[in-house]
């Protein structure tokens, strides 16, 4: 199997690249420290699987993976993160990519988990299978995510009318219907849930 690893903290990425290379059947053709580098990589190296960190710079794990998908549809992704945040699993199961585990994971583990991917099996961390279970459907419109989102920036209530071009009156309609269907006690209890179940 042909693998591509993307992560940005060098030793790790050194580790995986290292610990990977001693599996038979396993074949590192390029390790990235940079989102922005693993399409270009995939398209040059065309693998079978792409090992990916969720949060790179430049573009992180999940877009690569869509795009991947787009540019390069026989490469399976696999996703690694070190923190099961919702928002997260809430958009790595919409890209549906092929896995998606935490990084403290033993090598044997990953190493298995890489050739269930290659056979277009989908592999998913248990913890992170509970975290998907209790994500839920984000009741919020658009309109009331980027009004949330800027409040929860700090910025007035003012400030917000302004960024979005509505009348402040609109933003206080808007916010008082976030508290509502979030069930929250005020704005900055319904920036606190909205955060938690990866709806900002």
């Amino acid at each position: 199997m042909r693998v591509l690893l993307a992560e940005d903290a060098p030793l790790i990425l050194q580790a995986l690249t290292a610990l990977l290379s001693q599996e038979p059947d396993i074949d590192i053709v390029e390790a990235v420290d940079h989102g922005d580098l693993i399409v270009p990589a995939a398209l040059n190296t065309l693998p079978d699987v792409a090992v990916l960190d969720i949060d790179l710079p430049g573009t992180d794990g999940i877009t690569a993976a869509l795009d991947l998908q787009t540019r390069l549809p026989s490469c399976r992704t696999l996703l690694l993160t070190s923190v099961a945040r919702p928002e997260h699993v809430r958009r790595a199961l919409a890209a549906k990519v092929f896995g998606f585990i935490r990084k403290d994971a033993p090598t044997s583990r990953l190493a298995e988990d890489i050739r269930q991917v290659a056979q277009g099996r989908r592999v998913l961390d248990p913890e992170l299978a509970i975290t998907a279970a209790s994500v839920s459907d984000n009741p919020l419109t658009p309109r009331e995510v980027a009004v949330l989102r800027l409040t929860a920036q700090g910025e007035s209530t003012r400030d917000v009318a302004a960024q979005l071009y509505i009348s402040v009156g609109t933003v206080r309609n808007h916010l008082a219907s976030v508290v509502t269907k979030t069930q929250a006690r005020s704005r900055v209890d319904a920036v606190r849930i909205a955060t938690e179940a990866g709806w900002l």
